[in-house]
């Protein structure tokens, strides 16, 4: 029998014999911060069209009409103008969607839009992109680390991760990219995880038409994957428009921002406003944004393992702050004689001391350290353990930044299992 319980998060200031160090001196900005916050906070967020027909401007009811007419001038039978297993020539709601992301991508050009799509369709067939899902590409060791839908975000989009930067092991790279044959294969199985991801769409108005796509930068070999990745991105772009709504950069180098400010007046207002940028140790801060720290790998500050996939929707947790000069301690009391409690924990960037310890209700008991207090990385993952008591009483959880002034976003979850003796 399991006993999912409110905790009390209290946040406790350090003691009177140990104040807090002064405030920081009021700094200036960096070259780089100035620009990452200019990269970030240029354009306004960008706003997921609906599909609905009736949001449309009468210009582009005109122009999604005229392009159904032009593709079935110049195509068959519906056989022959199929994607996603939707019939772009049967007159459903299914279809607008798609042809309308095929004029958004060309600002409802008909004639562009009809050559893309024409142009995508022979791809499709030739590649062989309908079937894709299914092969064995012989990529495991890739899977779950290079390129991978995991979890949802907060409006419901699924999430493809991307991280490149195992291929900095010659090896590796060598053993995937060492020749075009290699290259084209890995390039296949790119196409097969975002097969996998469009396969969980809508594709209906007002639906879930599209996925978020969140890019760690993280010791990516940038020269060395110039190739791939210009392959990858032209794939993308000619065959797949209008699927992502939300671009999140993650763990970014100072150069990127650079390069993001020399590049920007080239991209069109729409395109910058899908992207999210998030310098280096700042990750979970920024997905916690989108994601539910349950739904966020480990790696990346969430709680989300690829084990814990396999057993449904995950537990939800509860987002708290740990601020600067802070200590918060996560009561979870009500604990019987017996009971066993299994929690999890996390806090994005870590870099402070945790504890866990057991206090019984009666008096003359011992309190007991059920994990003793020790200072956490930034690297490490979620603390995930379990405690069966002997007798009643609560457990208390604490992280304690009071050595830095740096506020923290965290998260956890627990649950309480009641003896089954009798």
């Amino acid at each position: 029998m399991e006993k999912a319980q409110s905790p009390i998060s209290i946040p406790q200031k350090p003691a009177p014999l140990d104040p807090p160090e002064a405030s920081p001196k009021p700094y200036k900005k960096s070259f780089v911060s100035t620009l990452m916050e200019a990269a970030t906070l240029r354009s306004p967020s960008f706003k997921e069209d609906t599909y609905f027909l009736s949001h449309l401007k009468s210009s582009e009811k005109k122009a999604l009409q005229e392009l159904k007419e032009k593709l079935a001038a110049s195509n068959g039978s519906d056989d022959d103008c199929t994607m996603w297993g939707i019939p772009l020539l049967g007159g459903s709601d299914k279809a607008d969607v798609i042809l309308l992301k095929f004029l958004r991508a060309r600002d409802f050009r008909v004639f562009d839009s009809l050559h893309m799509l024409e142009k995508c369709l022979a791809w499709r067939k030739e590649f062989g992109a309908d079937g894709i899902t299914e092969e064995d590409l012989g990529f495991k060791e890739l899977e779950g680390v290079v390129a991978y839908m995991q979890g949802y975000d907060k409006e419901g989009h699924p999430v493809c991760y991307n991280a490149y930067g195992v291929f900095r092991d010659k090896d590796m790279y060598d053993r995937i990219f060492g020749d075009e044959e290699k290259l084209k294969k890995f390039l296949r199985w790119r196409v097969q995880i975002l097969e996998r991801g469009i396969n969980l769409l809508h594709f209906k108005p007002g639906g879930i038409n599209s996925l978020i796509q969140v890019t760690d930068l993280k010791d990516m070999p940038k020269r060395e994957l110039r190739v791939a990745s210009n392959q990858i991105l032209s794939l993308f772009q000619d065959n797949y428009p209008e699927m992502v709504a939300r671009k999140i950069f993650i763990n970014v180098p100072w150069y990127f921002s650079v390069l993001y400010s020399m590049f920007s007046p080239f991209l069109t207002q729409r395109t910058k406003s899908k992207f999210v940028i998030s310098k280096e140790g700042n990750a979970a801060e920024t997905l916690y944004k989108f994601i539910r720290p349950e739904d966020v790998p480990v790696q990346y500050g969430g709680l989300s393992r690829p084990s814990d996939l396999q057993n449904g929707p995950p537990k939800p947790a509860s987002e708290f702050t740990v601020k600067g000069g802070e200590k918060v301690n996560i009561q979870i009391e009500g604990i019987e004689a017996g009971a066993t409690i299994t929690w999890d924990l996390v806090v994005g960037g870590w870099d402070l001391d945790y504890s866990a310890e057991f206090i019984p209700i009666a008096e003359g008991s011992y309190t007991i350290a059920v994990e003793k207090s020790r200072k956490m990385a930034p690297s490490d993952e979620a603390i995930h353990n379990s405690f069966t008591s002997r007798e009643a009483g609560k457990m208390v959880l604490s992280v304690d930044n009071t050595a830095s002034r740096r506020k923290r976003v965290a998260a956890y979850r627990y649950v309480v299992r009641k003896s089954t003796i009798v």
